[in-house]
C-alpha cells in the first residue's frame, strides 16, 4: 500500500507553491543531514551509537524537526536529508544495516524507521514556516539485494527485465559504469534499466508524487553518472524542482558534461573539493594553483558555476579533520566555499570538528556534541550571515558575479567576487612572519572591514591591500566598510523593519528567510485548494 498522500487532482497545483527553481537555490546555503545520526527522540538512549556497528541509532524526521533551531541559528537556509524511501530490512549484511537510507527496496514506500508520512510532511511544513528549503536525497540508479539473485517481487519494479543483467563494473568504461551493478557480491545493488520506457514512466510518476506530497524543494541525486544519458531531463522535469547530482571524481571534463540541458541543473563540485584539499590540507601539497586552474576551467567547461554544490565533507569522504591536522585549514577552505561561485554545503558534524575516516566512521552521531557552539560553527554563522546579506540586501548582484583570482603564492590565494575580497591562507594556526600583498581595484585610502574579525584595513597606493599573519592563518573576508551599512554586521545597525525576501506573512523566519521562498501566488493556490477540498467534503490519504 502506498504511503503517499492522495488528494483531488486540484492538489497538484500545490506543486507550484513549493517547487524551487535552480535560480532560487543559487542564494541558499545547505546543511546536510543523515537522519539516523542527527537527533534522537525524547527518552532515547544517547549512549548507544557506535558508528563502527553500522546499524540504526534512532534518529527520526520528528527529532530533526524538533532541533531545527540548531541549523537555522547557524544561518542555513536549506536542509538536505538522507533518502526517505523504504530500505532493505532483513538479516544483517556484511556492511551492517541500512541506517543511512541508500539501500532502496521499494521506492513507492516510506522508510518506517524514520517516521510516518505525517512526520515527513510536518518536517517539510516546519522548514517552510521558517522560510527554509527541503532537499531530499533520491536513489534512482539501483535497488539493494542481499544476494546476486534478487527477489524482484519486493521492489517497485517487479520484472527482472526492468533491470540490467548482473555484471561487475569495469571502472573507466563509462558504458560499464552505467549498465553494471554498483556494490559488490556482499551487498549487490541491482541496476535499474532506465532506458526501459516503463521504468522511466514509473520513476517520473513516483518522483512527481513524492515532490508534490511532501512539498520538496530540491533533489540531490545519488550516483547520477551511473544512469544512462538523457534520462535526467525527463525525471527532473517530472519533479519540477532543482536537481543536483553526485558525479563522483575529480575529472572536470566528465563532471562538467553533467551540467547541461541534456543532464542536470548542477552537480556536487568534486573537482573543486580536490583542489581545496591540494591547496589547504595540512600536511599536504599546499598547492594554491590547483584552485586557480579549476576556476579557469569553470569559464569554458561548466554551464553555470554558480549552481555547483561546494563542500568539504560528505557521507562518502573522510572528515576534513581526519585528513588535515590544523583547524584553520578547514576554516580557510570553508570560507572559499561560501565566498566563491556555487552553493555552500556543510555536512552535519563538520561544525563540531568531527574526525571520522571514511564510511562508516564519517557517520557519527551528532548528539554527543550536545550541539555546542564551536569555533567552526561561529565562523559558519558569520559566513552565512554575510552571504545572506549579500544575496538579499545589496544591488551589486553578488551571486551572479564570477569569481576572479587576484593573487596566489605559496602561502595562499586572494579571490574577488563582486565587491567581496577573500584572502585565504594555508599556513595553519601558528603565527608566521608571512604577509600577502593583494592588488585590488579599489582606490587609495578606502576604508575596508574584515567581516570575520571586524578588523579595519585601508587600501594603500595603487590599490594595494596588505594582509599579515603574525597572529596565525585566519581567513579574511574584506569589503568596503560602506557596504556593511544596515547589515547588522561588525557593529553596523540592521535596517529597521527590514524583511528578507519571501518572508512568510506571519513574520516567521525573520532575518533568516534569505532568498526567494514560496510565492504569494502559491499561498493563494493553497487556500483555493483547501476551499475546493472543504467544499467537496473530501480530504483523505492512504497510509
Amino acid at each position: 500500500m502506498r504511503t503517499f498522500l492522495t488528494l483531488l487532482p486540484a492538489l497538484s497545483l500545490l506543486h507550484t507553491a513549493y517547487a524551487a527553481t535552480a535560480e532560487q537555490w543559487r542564494g541558499r546555503s545547505i546543511y546536510q543531514v543523515i537522519v539516523d545520526r542527527f537527533a534522537l527522540p525524547k527518552g532515547a538512549d544517547p549512549n548507544k551509537c557506535d558508528p563502527g556497528a553500522q546499524t540504526w541509532c534512532g534518529g527520526t524526521w520528528n527529532a530533526l524537526r524538533e532541533n531545527l533551531d540548531y541549523i537555522q541559528d547557524m544561518g542555513f537556509t536549506a536542509v538536505w536529508i538522507s533518502p526517505v524511501n523504504q530500505n532493505y530490512e532483513g538479516p544483517r549484511t556484511a556492511y551492517g544495516d541500512a541506517y543511512h537510507g541508500y539501500w532502496i527496496m521499494d521506492h513507492s514506500q516510506l522508510n518506517s524507521k524514520f517516521g510516518t508520512a505525517e512526520d515527513l510532511k510536518a518536517l517539510s511544513d516546519e522548514l517552510h514556516r521558517r522560510g527554509m528549503y527541503l532537499m531530499v536525497d533520491v536513489v534512482v540508479n539501483d535497488v539493494m539485494s542481499p544476494t546476486l539473485e534478487p527477489d524482484y517481487s519486493k521492489y517497485m519494479f517487479k520484472d527482472e527485465s526492468q533491470y540490467h543483467p548482473y555484471c561487475p563494473i569495469q571502472w573507466g568504461n563509462i558504458t560499464s559504469e552505467q549498465d553494471c551493478w554498483l556494490g559488490d557480491t556482499n551487498v549487490p545493488l541491482p541496476d535499474l534499466n532506465t532506458e526501459d520506457p516503463t521504468v522511466v514512466a514509473g520513476l517520473n510518476s513516483w518522483v512527481k508524487d513524492m515532490v508534490d506530497t511532501y512539498a520538496i524543494d530540491g533533489l540531490r541525486i545519488d550516483a547520477a553518472k551511473h544512469v544512462s544519458p538523457g534520462f535526467w531531463p525527463s525525471f527532473c522535469g517530472a519533479a519540477g524542482v532543482f536537481c543536483i547530482g553526485e558525479v563522483f571524481g575529480s575529472d572536470i571534463d566528465q563532471a562538467a558534461s553533467y551540467q547541461s540541458d541534456k543532464e542536470l541543473d548542477a552537480i556536487l563540485n568534486y573537482p573543486m573539493y580536490t583542489a581545496l584539499m591540494d591547496a589547504f590540507a595540512i600536511p599536504g601539497d599546499l598547492n594554491t594553483s590547483a584552485i586557480t586552474a579549476t576556476l579557469d576551467a569553470y569559464k569554458t567547461k561548466f554551464k553555470d558555476p554558480g549552481l555547483l554544490g561546494n563542500f568539504l565533507e560528505n557521507q562518502d569522504l573522510p572528515r576534513w579533520a581526519n585528513v588535515s591536522v590544523d583547524p584553520q585549514s578547514m576554516y580557510n577552505a570553508m570560507t572559499f566555499n561560501f565566498m566563491s561561485d556555487g552553493i555552500p554545503i556543510v555536512y552535519y558534524g563538520q561544525e563540531q570538528g568531527f574526525k571520522g575516516n571514511a564510511d562508516p566512521w564519517n557517520r557519527e552521531a551528532l548528539w554527543p556534541s550536545q550541539y555546542q557552539n564551536t569555533s567552526a560553527s561561529g565562523i559558519i554563522t558569520k559566513l552565512n550571515t554575510f552571504r545572506n546579506f549579500l544575496v538579499n540586501n545589496t544591488s551589486s548582484d553578488w551571486l551572479h558575479k564570477p569569481t576572479e583570482v587576484l593573487t596566489t603564492d605559496a602561502h595562499g590565494i586572494a579571490i574577488m567576487k563582486g565587491d567581496v575580497l577573500s584572502v585565504l591562507t594555508n599556513i595553519g594556526s601558528p603565527p608566521a612572519n608571512v604577509s600577502m600583498a593583494v592588488y585590488t581595484p579599489y582606490s587609495n585610502s578606502l576604508a575596508m572591514t574584515d567581516v570575520l574579525s571586524c578588523a579595519q584595513y585601508v587600501i594603500g597606493s595603487n590599490g594595494t591591500l596588505s594582509v599579515e599573519y603574525t597572529k596565525g592563518g585566519q581567513a579574511k573576508v574584506i569589503v568596503p566598510s560602506t557596504l556593511l551599512q544596515n547589515s547588522g554586521i561588525c557593529g553596523n545597525p540592521a535596517e529597521v523593519d527590514q524583511k528578507p525576501k519571501g518572508q512568510l506573512a506571519d513574520g516567521s523566519a525573520a532575518g533568516r528567510s534569505l532568498s526567494e521562498p514560496h510565492s504569494l501566488a502559491g499561498g493563494l493556490v493553497f487556500s483555493f485548494v483547501l476551499f475546493v477540498l472543504g467544499f467537496g467534503g473530501f480530504l483523505g490519504h492512504v497510509v
